[in-house]
């Protein structure tokens, strides 16, 4: 099992999470993080670190976003490794819970 990013880190990418990860599964975009399926090993220290609440356990992905599996696996192949936590976008507080933002994703 592994865990997702799902729709709400697009255009809110707070990288809290990335510092607790203890195997560097995060991968950042131009404007959303994702988590690399085979690298995560469900450990659980990122879900709570999230503070809009955009990471899920794979078995506790919402119906609407199942596609954020596939989206996390096939993005973490091409974008580079993040490590360490940076500031978030400034409006990013404006985009929590804005619904409908996947064509927002930039790739």
């Amino acid at each position: 099992m592994t865990f997702v990013v799902g729709e709400n880190c697009i255009k809110c990418k707070h990288t809290d999470c990335v510092e607790v990860c203890p195997v560097d599964c995060f991968y950042e975009g131009p404007n959303m993080l994702v988590i690399h399926p085979d690298e995560c090993i469900d450990c659980a220290l990122c879900e709570p670190e999230c503070p809009i609440d955009a990471i899920f356990s794979e078995d506790e992905l919402p119906d609407d976003q199942q596609d954020f599996l596939e989206l996390n696996e096939e993005l973490s192949n091409v974008w580079p490794n993040i490590t360490e936590s940076k500031e978030p976008p400034e409006d990013a507080d404006d985009w929590d819970g804005t619904e409908g933002k996947r064509d927002m994703l930039e790739r």
